[in-house]
């Protein structure tokens, strides 16, 4: 069998749910090998081969690419370099579509890596391939430059960003605009041929975003000279229109027509946003154009993304002084709302039935920063906008409009949209669009009163058991929206009517239901404290409890469906986590039922988020419930043998959250708790280089280590092995800070005459990675670590653990790297660290008589500096806010690592001190050495220092 065969069969057997993990390993194991990545590009390439096992060749090609093309520092991981670059390009152009964009992608980390210093051919040999004639081969060419090029839309403007796209456009502009040329003329020419058309429109809709690619940082030369011709092409095609290529019993599948104008609707979003200054005579034409669009589009869900589009760039356009003014007359307003505005926020049919058959996708698609392109999105945004420019007019119109339809559904409540329509009208109108928050709307039009509207069109609703399901969500969502607006008092009220929400079998209604609950417990007072606390939902949290579980567990026949509603999970733990340790004696019901979800979806993890506040809800549980030694104990039963089982099975994905919560159990561990047995077994597996190999294991990894290392040191009977994973971990830039803090584990829970004989070899090789790859970072963590020598050993010990590698290197890396630092640090824990430190050292003989006496004044003067630095203030931050916005960033399993913001590690701090008791520490060891120098110390440090450090010292009090 040929390596070809070989790795087919291997692929096809990762199809397989029985065999997927071993054939997995299997071709992980072989990834070194030299001709490897290769043999994968011709199995993709091989036509004989099924789809199936091509497209798992492709995918594995690509995350091999993502893996080990280069490591941190830009060095090859991959023998076969060359030759993969020389045959990618043309395999790709060749590949059918759904192949394309994963070879796309991997082209895509590659240039990331290597154009264009070590690329350089790369856009001759794209331009070299571009045809006249040959449309399919010119698909293939463009969408290799456009998974190139499109990396540069998210990225900061740089020197070396612009050169890169400068010498792109220098090569490329001109037979791009050639090429559109082209394509329009043979558009032109294929009016009726329904298969060229479809080519062609397919090579457009790639021109129009490489387009958009060429321009989306600053608008080249050559495109503002050629403006005319490019945007008039541009124009031409977001008003086509060609009955050929029309299929309008089509509901829900976008044509490729439709796709360019969307295309097309970004591309002059961008011009009008970033340069209005050329564009501005074009812009009314557009606008016009989009209009005509707008008003005469069907509402088929095909269109959905194109309206939000025309939409958005709408918005933009009334955004801009110049032109706002258009929208500002009461007929034009009137006109938007009755033509745009309305049309487009009504409910449709297509929205009823994926309010029933697909609950989940219409409450992520309509739930408030939900970045979906939805047509009533892009109505509301537009009418905030409007509303921000000429809040009175756009007020009174659409007002008499919501009232109408108020008065129609209070005559004929079967007229349910009507009621619908209104209160989405109000909640735009209401609201000011740049203060929506995680606190919901907390800013109002000053001419609404939202409580009122409350009381007398939305209070009735939220009882009312006999109206349409999707008005009682619109209630709830009120509630959700102005949650800020409604006093403590009034939300308590509300808990009992959402709780009962919770028992609907309307899967949007209980899910909305959910979140609001979830929202109203995160709000903050002034005070920025959390404004309900576990005294004030005592009285219902285990009912509420139960309601959440039960429908968690509603749908439960896969592990799919069980994972599916991320609401419920992170509702649930936002309850726990107010109810602190009221729900003491539920706590290990609860715990069960959690640890029996995570043995379903263990099956098959799908829904990152609901996995992460599973773990999340098993950590809040943890930390408010299980810090007594019977509780602890409890917790530890329950816990360590189902963990220790995810292990043994290894769901790579849930092994960062098992060792996460793992570690805090042992951190939590009563005074003198020996370490317990499964614990010891655990050391051995977590020293081996497996464990390591994936980037989302190493901080729980490290962290675990610590932990065990904290209760038992002993248990590490090779210590070479744990300082073989500490060189591992500092020798990487990305994970140099987990290799500090495993390293002080180190030195500071092992004894002297255990570690003693290590200490040189650990500071040769911090010296080493000093000197040959530094970085900002690894300086300051190292500047933090001497710190920390200084308090916890000695200012002598730490003195000697660099000098010990050569006599007299302290001195020369102080000077040279660790002083330049300090000013640089900005974490405010870590610069309290430093002062205190600091403050040891230069209290030190060395410093004060021998010598490094020559360091004692501008050491003095780097901390009198940033002791009376102002800014400093600004490096504390929120540790509940940050919970919040880390939780929200979980949105895929891969090899990020996810922090249980619940039970985050906290720095390591031997100090003991707040930054202002740092700062008067620092105060009082000048004093005592003034003192101890008979009162002269301070006069002869002034006639030493710089102007502005005896200013900075007189603010000290000297």
């Amino acid at each position: 069998m040929s390596d070809l065969e070989s790795i087919a069969f291997v692929l096809e057997q990762s199809l397989a749910p029985a065999t997927a993990k071993q054939a997995e390993q299997q071709l992980r194991s072989q990834e070194s090998q030299s001709g490897f990545s290769l043999t994968l590009l011709h199995v993709v390439a091989s036509q004989n081969l099924p789809t199936s096992t091509r497209l798992a060749a492709a995918l594995f090609f690509k995350n091999f690419i993502k893996r080990r093309w280069v490591d941190e520092d830009g060095n090859y991981l991959n023998g076969d370099v060359d030759a993969i670059k020389s045959e990618i390009i043309p395999l790709m152009i060749t590949l059918p579509n759904n192949l394309q964009i994963q070879i796309g992608e991997a082209i895509s980390i590659i240039a990331d890596s290597d154009f264009p210093e070590r690329w350089p051919t790369l856009i001759d040999d794209l331009v070299s391939k571009l045809s006249d004639d040959d449309m399919v081969t010119n698909k293939g060419v463009l969408t290799v430059a456009h998974s190139i090029f499109k990396r540069w839309r998210p990225l900061f403007r740089s020197d070396a960003l612009f050169l890169e796209i400068k010498l792109v456009l220098d090569k490329f502009q001109q037979p791009f605009l050639h090429l559109l040329k082209r394509v329009d003329t043979l558009i032109t020419e294929s009016a009726s041929n329904r298969a060229q058309l479809q080519i062609l429109f397919d090579v457009l809709l790639l021109l129009v975003k490489i387009y958009h690619d060429l321009n989306c940082q600053d608008i080249p030369e050559f495109f503002e000279d050629n403006m005319n011709d490019g945007m008039g092409l541009i124009h031409k095609y977001l008003i086509y229109d060609n009955p050929v290529l029309r299929d309008d019993d089509e509901e829900t599948e976008t044509d490729v027509v439709t796709k360019v104008k969307t295309a097309i609707s970004e591309l002059i979003q961008l011009y009008t946003t970033r340069y209005e200054d050329v564009f501005e005579p074009l812009i009314m034409q557009f606008v016009q154009s989009v209009w005509n669009l707008l008003t005469t589009i069907g509402t088929q869900p095909k269109y959905d993304i194109l309206v939000s589009k025309l939409l958005s760039f709408l918005t933009c356009v009334a955004r801009l002084p110049k032109h706002s003014e258009v929208f500002s007359t009461e007929a034009g307003m009137k006109e938007i709302t009755e033509r745009i505005i309305i049309p487009n926020l009504t409910v449709r049919e297509s929205d009823e039935e994926l309010f029933e058959d697909d609950p989940i996708e219409y409450i992520r698609r309509d739930l408030e920063g939900s970045d979906s392109d939805t047509r009533r999105r892009g109505s509301i945004d537009f009418l905030r906008e409007l509303k921000s420019k000429n809040e009175p007019l756009v007020t009174q119109v659409v007002m008499s409009y919501i009232t109408h339809y108020l008065q129609e559904y209070a005559n004929n409540p079967s007229q349910w949209k009507y009621k619908d329509l209104s209160i989405y009208l109000f909640g735009a109108l209401a609201s000011r669009v740049s203060t929506i928050s995680n606190s919901g709307i907390t800013s109002t039009n000053i001419l609404l009163d939202v409580v009122q509207f409350f009381a007398n069109n939305i209070v009735s609703d939220l009882v009312n058991d006999n109206i349409h399901p999707i008005l009682k969500v619109d209630a709830i969502k009120y509630i959700y929206t102005f949650r800020s607006q409604l006093t403590k008092q009034q939300l308590l009220e509300s808990f009992p009517i959402l709780n009962k929400h919770l028992q609907s079998s309307e899967y949007v209604q209980y899910t909305y239901a959910s979140i609001t609950i979830e929202r109203i417990l995160s709000l903050r007072g002034e005070d920025k404290k959390l404004m309900f606390n576990k005294t004030d939902i005592q009285g219902f949290v285990q009912e509420l409890l139960t309601n959440l579980f039960q429908l968690i567990l509603k749908h439960s026949s896969t592990p799919e469906k069980l994972a599916e509603n991320e609401f419920l999970m992170k509702t649930l733990m936002r309850v726990m986590s107010i109810a602190d340790d009221s729900i003491s004696t539920i706590a290990p019901e609860l715990l069960k039922n959690l640890l029996s979800i995570v043995a379903v979806i263990s099956k098959n993890p799908s829904n990152p988020k609901f996995s992460h506040y599973t773990f999340e809800s098993i950590a809040v549980l943890i930390k408010y419930n299980g810090t007594t030694p019977q509780n602890w104990q409890g917790f530890m039963s329950a816990t360590v043998p189902a963990f220790l089982e995810l292990l043994g099975a290894d769901v790579q994905e849930f092994v960062p959250y098992t060792f996460q919560i793992l570690a805090y159990l042992l951190e939590i561990a009563p005074q003198g708790t020996p370490l317990p047995e499964p614990y010891k077994q655990l050391i051995q597996p977590l020293l081996s280089p497996s464990v390591w190999e994936f980037k989302g294991n190493i901080p729980a990894v490290t962290r675990l280590l610590q932990a065990i290392i904290s209760v038992d040191y002993s248990g590490f009977t090779d210590i070479t092995a744990l300082l073989g994973v500490f060189q591992k971990l500092i020798s990487s830039k990305l994970n140099e800070y987990y290799g500090f803090d495993l390293l002080e584990s180190i030195l500071f829970k092992f004894p002297d005459d255990k570690i003693g004989e290590y200490t040189k070899n650990i500071a040769v090789l911090l010296l080493q990675r000093l000197q040959n790859s530094r970085t900002e970072k690894y300086v300051k963590r190292l500047v933090a670590f001497i710190s920390k020598l200084t308090v916890i050993k000695s200012t002598d010990y730490a003195i000697e653990f660099l000098d010990q590698v050569q006599s007299g290197i302290f001195g020369t890396i102080y000077e040279q790297f660790l002083l330049p630092s300090i000013p640089n640090i900005g974490n405010l824990n870590e610069k309290k660290i430093v002062i205190i430190g600091f403050s040891h050292l230069i209290t030190s003989s060395k410093f004060l008589q021998g010598e490094y006496q020559k360091l004692l004044v501008p050491t003095l003067e780097t901390l009198i500096q940033i002791t009376t630095s102002e800014s400093i203030r600004n490096a504390t931050a929120d540790t509940d806010e940050m919970m919040e916005l880390e939780m929200e960033e979980v949105s895929s399993f891969g090899s990020n690592f996810s922090r249980l913001s619940s039970i985050a590690s906290k720095p390591f701090d031997p100090t003991n001190m707040t930054f202002d008791q740092g700062k008067v520490y620092f105060v009082e060891q000048l004093k005592k050495m003034n003192e101890q120098f008979g009162g002269s110390f301070i006069n002869q440090v002034k006639s030493q220092m710089s102007a502005d450090g005896v200013k900075n010292l007189a603010v000290l009090g000297f």
